[in-house]
């Protein structure tokens, strides 16, 4: 029968960013779960009812940053292991390092990637 449809939950805060990355990721067959705030997100997360397949994350949100965000997610057994991805505006060489010590699978700067690359490496990173 039908393939399972993977699912993403995307957490940006900028309206017209999230509206092009979900409507991307909806064009290469997947669920798009779209939230503006790490305190949003969590709350989807604990109400979806099944696991998203990855995360994708903007690391400065307007409630938390991607360090707040990932320890939040840590502390719970079943979303520990969820495919995170951070797509942010800013990388140093300190904030990435301990963004992967906290199991991000992937760290990419928005102004050095087109969406359709991110979007392979989610499915690359979900099919592993």
């Amino acid at each position: 029968m039908g393939e399972h449809k993977l699912t993403v939950l995307v957490v940006e805060d900028e309206d017209l960013l999230l509206q092009a990355i979900t409507k991307k990721l909806e064009l290469n067959q997947m669920t798009a779960v779209g939230c503006k705030s790490g305190k949003e997100a969590i709350g989807i997360l604990n109400s979806l009812g099944k696991i998203p397949d990855a995360i994708w994350l903007d690391y400065y949100l307007k409630d938390m940053n991607g360090l707040e965000f990932m320890c939040s997610l840590k502390k719970d057994a079943k979303f520990a292991n969820i495919p995170t991805i951070v797509v942010s505006n800013s990388a140093s060489p300190d904030k990435v390092k301990s963004m992967l010590a906290l199991g991000v699978k992937k760290y990419y700067l928005k102004a050095e990637y087109r969406l359709d690359d991110i979007i392979q490496t989610v499915k690359d990173l979900i099919n592993k």
